[in-house]
């Protein structure tokens, strides 16, 4: 789909780390930024269709280290606290005083973070396959997946020699931090067909396919890694803890039951500290957000806030 108003530039937010950015849909529209997953796997343009152009104006970037953003696959200063600091940057760059945030997997996480450290900056939240960065959610993708897909998770564990598949998270980091370029690649391909594959609701070989470029596979793997090795620089419980700072904004929830990625469980424990949230059961989807029912719903979700703000909008106005 043909965006209105396309822009492209990198933004320096240090000496050495630039961001890819990318604007759509209609300059004086509501802004939305739009948080890929990961962490590391780029912006999604698939994702814009999920906004009316007409009324959006849309922002999407590739988070440090991930998609166009240099240095690639970079870790270093690559913090929760960095990529919140870096949207303070580009959204002050932009001159958007508030904007909606959205993000799924990952980017539900940083929309969190960010939300709660900046709640005066943000208008709402569009968020799905809640991530909450906790141990239990890191634990369930590197073990308790065999539960489901046990026949992808003996081929992911087999990479590993089988004297430290007890932990296959550091056995991976350490194959993704090596610094053998060769030892590295391979690690991140064997790590991210175990992701693609078990992310759609049917087994879709074209999506595995597509996921499997070897330096963009590198980028999600190493930074996906790195930010479970540190429970994504946030301290346990976080993210729930500090809701109250942003119960008060606008949120749409959506959620695939059958999601073995981010399981429904901690879409479920966000909404019960957030019962204010619109909060919506994808019943037919998995993780996959670009297509079949959960890219509608998301649509939908979309056209939900845009009507609350709107109607905020039009009641300040009389106020004043």
């Amino acid at each position: 789909m043909q965006q209105q108003g396309q822009r492209s530039f990198y933004l320096p937010v240090d000496e050495v780390r630039s961001l890819y950015v990318e604007e759509h849909g209609n300059p004086e529209g509501i802004p939305v930024v739009v948080l890929h997953g990961g962490p590391g796997a780029g912006m999604s343009l698939k994702q814009l269709e999920t906004f009316d152009p007409s009324a959006f104006r849309i922002v999407i970037f590739d988070q440090r280290g991930a998609g166009r953003s240099t240095p690639h696959a970079d870790l270093d200063r690559n913090t929760t606290t960095a990529l919140v600091a870096d949207m303070e940057l580009l959204r002050d760059h932009l001159g958007i005083d508030k904007w909606l945030v959205s993000g799924g997997s990952w980017g539900s996480c940083l929309a969190l973070a960010y939300g709660e450290a900046h709640p005066d900056r943000c208008l709402g939240f569009r968020l799905h396959g809640i991530f909450l960065a906790g141990k239990e959610d890191i634990d369930w993708w590197f073990n308790g997946v065999r539960a489901i897909f046990p026949d992808q998770w003996e081929e992911f564990a087999a990479f590993i020699p089988e004297a430290e598949r007890g932990d296959l998270l550091s056995a991976y980091y350490r194959r993704l931090t090596s610094g053998n370029a060769h030892e590295e690649v391979a690690a991140a391909l064997s790590l991210r067909s175990f992701s693609a594959k078990t992310q759609t609701f049917l087994p879709d070989p074209g999506h595995v396919a597509a996921l499997m470029e070897p330096m963009a596979a590198l980028a999600v793997a190493r930074l996906f890694t790195h930010y479970c090795m540190h429970g994504a620089f946030l301290a346990p419980g976080q993210l729930l803890r500090d809701i109250g700072r942003i119960r008060h904004l606008p949120c749409e929830i959506a959620q695939g039951r059958y999601d073995t990625v981010t399981p429904m469980a901690s879409a479920w424990r966000l909404y019960r500290a957030w019962p204010e949230a619109g909060f919506s059961i994808v019943t037919e989807a998995n993780h996959q957000s670009t297509k079949g029912p959960l890219f509608e719903e998301l649509k939908n979700a979309s056209e939900r806030l845009r009507g609350k703000l709107v109607a905020v909008n039009a009641l300040e106005s009389r106020r004043v």
